[in-house]
């Protein structure tokens, strides 16, 4: 089975400091900074890269369930939101909201639904995540 590399790099202090991301496939490199992660400066963070991957990853994996269930779809979007937000032992990704957005033809909302759970449950990242207190899905089936 494939492995997958990134690589991120830091100079400085925490707050003055700055640092780089890049994907070991080289399709994406950017800077991230204390602004980028935790206040509303331009740029990336860590926790913006953990919503792309399950956004990728759970539209992907509902195509699948949806396969194995005798239904194609045309169209699936997944959008996440990351919550990162200081506790008692400091900084952490404490929900992630998923808004899915799918079309399906020949199915009903209720086999949609059944496969986005089942989704939720086996999507390998969503899995990886295991740690998140909550994450929830809103997954919309338009016609």
């Amino acid at each position: 089975m494939a492995v997958r590399n990134a690589e991120a790099a830091w100079e400085g202090s925490l707050k003055e400091g700055k640092g780089s991301m890049k994907l070991g496939s080289g399709a994406w490199e950017g800077p991230f900074s204390f602004s980028t992660r935790f206040e509303d400066a331009k740029g990336t963070n860590p926790e913006e890269l953990i919503g792309a991957a399950l956004a990728g990853c759970f539209s992907m994996a509902l195509g699948a369930n949806l396969g194995r269930a005798g239904f194609t779809p045309t169209h699936i979007t997944t959008k996440a939101r990351v919550h990162i937000e200081k506790g008692d032992s400091g900084f952490g990704v404490t929900r992630i909201e998923l808004a899915t957005d799918a079309q399906v033809p020949g199915i009903d909302d209720a086999a949609f639904q059944e496969a986005v759970q089942t989704t939720k449950a086996t999507c390998p990242i969503s899995k990886a995540l295991a740690a998140v207190p909550e994450i929830t899905v809103d997954a919309k089936l338009n016609a």
